[in-house]
């Protein structure tokens, strides 16, 4: 039997059940799977607790000791309503019992001051990953070779290291938003039992510019979210209150990172269950002794709502009228059966079946005041599909939006449809991309499995993350849309692959809350995005030419296809460069 997968056994054997409370939890919860890289490190050297400041772009080896320079104070800057990160490196060859960190206030020359609560720290925790193996299509764990990667973002408030390992630390600053302008120094401490306090100095510049709250943001991020996937995990009945209970903290942290698009389903799982976790109905059909048709919007309805209310207010994508394998599913009156029908496009089963629902659907819509955003969406359907879907569309319910997923490089087909998704690589072309500007219309791009650049798996760069956000910006699109929010594998905090796509590419949080340094970084790319927003329409406003030119020209250098010739790492971080000097 393959090593690796016995490593696997032998932590899953200690996992403990997932807590239910919201974070933060004061003490470790999960044991992580044990390193498969079996080689020898030497850490008798090592003695007691030691620590430096590393880079956000870097994920550290548990297993290995860390090359740092010395360093135990950290500076960082950002606009006003902005979240900045930093990531804080301990390692020991003994053992360190209740690590855990408290922030003072910070404060600047003239007195102003920013509340400890604004600085967060979260212990990096690992899963197992792929060693970059991106691809599509069934894979088996042993095929590929395996290693940790530092992901996790747990909230635990204390945690016990081991010895003879590294723990990075994820520290998150929130600047607010009414701050004033200025440089604020404060620190954070850091505790463990036996070991003397250290209180590391810490300096945030907050610039004259003023990010707006996420639900304001103009950057349409799309991460379709899994509901059924939060309660399998929890072991929780679907839909019922402890199900919605569990949901509004991941969702909530989705709608603050600006998301814009709640993700619901018409049917059975449009996608035939390529996740772990098939989608639950949210709209029950079922056809009547007499043949006519009842459709229960109850859940569909509450979804809405629940998303609406923690802000994720500017579409709702419905999927779909073309589901992967053309199957939709009933309950028959008269029987009590579940019925599964195909209904291929250009059948008869495909116009009898969808008509009344979508006759139905519309008026629903319109009872509820959603018919104006609402998209019947798509995903990666080829044109042929496509032609039959939106002639019925077009003859029954005219007044619908259509969202697509679109890998086939036929959008020119359809100029008018509210929301395009182009894959990654294939642009729009310049006069397209300005009549859906003109129209109001959604342009964005997306990354999949077969993506070795850029993508958020958990092997990829983490500073890709944040290319994505500055790539938008650079091709003038919208914004971008990632397939997974939350669709989680079957053990999501010891192992992060999957039979079919890349380790990671089906979730980029954690269950009870937990984000992930992907999460994070994506987030910034976001800000970013924004930023750029921002100070082009206040150059533009202002006629200022110069710094202008200095953004674009900056900008310029994120339209590429692959990775670039240093690093990404290097790419971003000159860029938030010379968005930080426009920025004062």
């Amino acid at each position: 039997m393959n090593k690796n997968y016995l490593l696997l056994l032998s932590s899953l054997a200690l996992l403990t059940a997932c807590s239910h409370s919201q974070p933060a939890k004061s003490v470790d919860t999960y044991a992580e799977a044990p390193d498969p890289d079996t080689a020898f490190v030497d850490w008798s050297a090592i003695n007691g607790l030691n620590y430096a400041f590393g880079s956000i772009d870097k994920r550290y080896a548990k297993s290995a000791i860390p090359t740092l320079a010395p360093s135990t104070a950290w500076r960082g800057s950002g606009w006003r309503g902005e979240r900045i990160s930093a990531q804080l490196v301990l390692w020991s060859g003994q053992p360190v019992n209740e690590i855990e960190f408290e922030f003072s206030p910070f404060t600047a020359e003239d007195g102003s001051t920013m509340e400890g609560p604004i600085g967060t720290a979260r212990f990096v925790r690992y899963v197992l990953t792929d060693i970059f193996a991106p691809g599509c299509g069934h894979r088996k764990p042993e095929d590929f070779p395996v290693s940790l990667a530092a992901d996790v973002l747990d909230n635990v408030e204390r945690f016990d290291m081991a010895g003879g390992t590294t723990l990075p630390v994820w520290l998150s600053f929130d600047i607010p938003s009414n701050a004033s302008p200025g440089i604020y120094n404060g620190t954070v401490q850091l505790k463990a039992r036996g070991e003397k306090t250290a209180e590391l100095p810490l300096s945030i510049e907050v610039l004259p510019q003023t990010l707006p709250p996420p639900n304001e943001w103009a950057f349409h991020l799309d991460f379709w979210q899994h509901p059924s996937a939060v309660a399998r995990v929890h072991g929780v009945e679907v839909w019922s209150e402890e199900h919605w209970e569990l949901m509004k903290t991941p969702m909530k942290m989705l709608a603050d990172a600006g998301q814009k698009v709640i993700t619901a389903n018409l049917n059975k799982d449009p996608w035939n269950n390529q996740c772990f976790d098939p989608y639950e109905d949210m709209i029950r059909w079922t056809k009547k002794a007499d043949g006519q048709w009842e459709y229960d919007y109850a859940i569909f309805d509450r979804w809405v709502n629940f998303m609406l209310d923690l802000g994720v207010n500017k579409l709702i994508n419905c999927y779909s009228l073309l589901p992967w394998n053309h199957e939709i599913h009933y309950i028959d009156e008269a029987s009590g059966d579940t019925v599964n029908i195909s209904a291929k496009p250009g059948s008869t089963e495909f116009t009898e079946l969808w008509t009344p629902f979508l006759t139905s659907f519309r008026h629903h819509l319109e009872t509820k005041g959603w018919l104006a955003f609402t998209n019947i969406a798509m995903d990666e359907r080829s044109p042929e599909e496509m032609k039959i879907a939106l002639a019925l569309l077009e003859k029954v319910v005219p007044e619908l939006g259509v969202a697509l997923a679109d890998n086939h490089k036929s959008y020119k087909q359809y100029p008018m449809l509210n929301d395009i998704c182009v894959a990654f690589g294939a642009d729009f072309d310049e006069k397209d991309l300005a009549f859906r500007k003109e129209n109001g219309l959604t342009s964005t791009y997306y990354v999949c499995c077969a993506d070795e650049f850029p993508n958020v798996f958990t092997f990829s760069d983490p500073s890709e993350a944040v290319f994505m956000g500055w790539y938008t910006r650079a091709s003038g699109l919208d914004g971008y849309l990632h397939w997974s929010y939350n669709s989680w594998t079957e053990n999501p905090l010891i192992d992060s692959r999957f039979r079919t796509w890349p380790a990671g590419d089906t979730y980029v949080i954690y269950p009870d809350g937990r984000s992930s340094i992907r999460f994070e970084r994506i987030r910034e790319g976001v800000q970013d995005a924004e930023k750029i927003r921002i100070l082009r329409e206040k150059f533009v406003l202002a006629s200022d030419m110069d710094n202008l030119k200095m953004l674009e020209d900056e900008l310029a250098k994120f339209r590429i296809k692959a990775a670039p010739d240093s690093t990404t790492a290097a790419l971003v971080n000159h860029g938030k460069w010379v968005l930080e000097k426009l920025s004062r």
